[in-house]
């Protein structure tokens, strides 16, 4: 009999390490993702602080060019659409 539970015994407790280490194994799968979706978090921190950063300090030439065209055209083809409706 003595044997019996020793066999029942070892067979339980063979069960209670190996359920320990699949938790363990979890656990560490777990921690890996947690880890590589932190990496890709803070990679894309960097990259938006990198882009409002240069966003910040590139001019913005194409307002200047657009609103300098804008005066030069416009006195000049309406003052002549006016001369011609009056004559």
């Amino acid at each position: 009999m003595n044997k019996m539970e020793d066999l029942l015994n070892l067979a339980k407790f063979n069960e209670m390490i190996h359920k320990r280490e699949k938790e363990a194994c979890e656990e560490r799968n777990n921690k890996t993702v947690l880890i590589v979706l932190a990496v890709i978090g803070v990679a894309a921190a960097v990259a938006a602080v990198a882009y409002g950063v240069y966003r910040f300090f590139t001019p913005d030439y194409l307002d200047d060019f657009d609103d300098d065209l804008d005066d030069d055209f416009d006195d000049d083809f309406f003052e002549d659409d006016a001369e011609e409706i009056t004559e």
